[in-house]
């Protein structure tokens, strides 16, 4: 199976520098792309300058994460793509297990590896950790982190094994997969895309699968960090869209909860004297009201499962019982 590995590149010509010569150098049987989201720095003359058997893909425009691979993306004819953060380290043999996963299963169409902390290598990452699952009420968290508790890798989590979704950091899909979903939902710019796509997927009858036998290291927030009130806006938006597209059951009652859990996070954000984060939640609120006619029309023409969650409220489950650990 030919594999492409896809790079989203903005103004990353530090992080080009320093993390593509382990792609190159680990990559052997990949084809490497660099897709730019019409970066104005002199990172595209720097690929080109100094590794020729890179290819390029110039994007018209900076349309974040969502739209900058849905462009690039048709642009790319090999039947796995891997689409990969520009921030991240790759390690020998990290592809193998990979192809081997798609090659045996014809029924796994996404696939994450193990997501490690570039900056604290024996602990998992943030953004992805071992795998992603959401709760009844929208939110995300991962084996190995849950909110801000974050595991070290004592090989606990070495294995094999469904999860929901899979992080944008390193997420591998199958071309006729990304295809028949129709890519990612454009109007998410950045954040939570990839949760959407994961579970459009899950409702498909997809399947989405952790393998920790291939490791990454992640720098994280390297474009956006979490102390920016823009990502939280993101975050707390685009989870709202992926609830109300793509979750069964009695969707208001859903959302009135989503919504005085949201409110209790705005408080939190007040008391920690981070207001601007508390704006940030308004705003995102403010969003999605604007977009809901759209998101719920969209929501009759998405197919949906029932069981889409493990634990009905990881926000009870860790700040109420204390439970840290996946």
């Amino acid at each position: 199976m030919k594999i492409a590995v896809v790079i989203l590149n903005w103004n990353g010509k530090q992080l080009l520098e320093q993390f593509l010569p382990s792609v190159i150098k680990y990559s052997e049987n990949a084809v490497i792309y660099v897709a730019d989201n019409a970066s104005t720095d002199n990172s595209i003359a720097y690929v080109s300058q100094h590794f020729k058997q890179v290819k390029l893909i110039k994007n018209a425009t900076n349309g974040g994460y969502a739209k900058g691979y849905n462009d690039a993306l048709q642009h790319v004819n090999e039947s796995l793509f891997c689409l990969l953060n520009s921030d991240i380290e790759v390690t020998a043999n990290w592809l193998a297990p990979i192809i081997s996963e798609f090659e045996s299963n014809p029924e796994t169409a996404i696939i994450q590896p193990k997501i490690l902390d570039f900056k604290r290598k024996t602990y998992f990452e943030y953004a992805g950790a071992a795998g992603g699952f959401i709760d009844k009420y929208g939110y995300a968290y991962c084996r190995g982190r849950i909110f801000d508790s974050i595991e070290e890798d004592q090989g606990q989590y070495n294995d094999r094994t469904p999860i929901f979704w899979a992080s944008g950091a390193c997420l591998f899909i199958r071309k006729s997969t990304f295809e028949t979903l129709h890519g990612f939902d454009e109007s998410y710019f950045a954040h939570f895309e990839e949760i959407d796509l994961c579970w459009r997927a899950f409702n498909a009858g997809y399947q989405t699968i952790y393998v920790g036998d291939s490791t990454v290291f992640h720098v994280g927030g390297a474009t956006l960090n979490a102390a920016n009130p823009r990502k939280t806006y993101l975050n707390f938006r685009n989870s709202l869209f992926t609830l109300t597209k793509n979750a069964q059951g009695f969707l208001p009652g859903i959302l009135l909860s989503r919504l005085t859990l949201d409110g209790i996070a705005g408080l939190k954000f007040i008391f920690q004297f981070k207001l601007s984060h508390t704006l940030a939640i308004i705003k995102a609120h403010f969003s999605f009201y604007k977009h809901l006619p759209r998101l719920l029309k969209e929501r009759k023409q998405l197919p949906k499962k029932k069981k889409y969650y493990e634990t009905t409220s990881i926000v009870w489950s860790y700040f109420a019982r204390q439970r840290y650990r996946y």
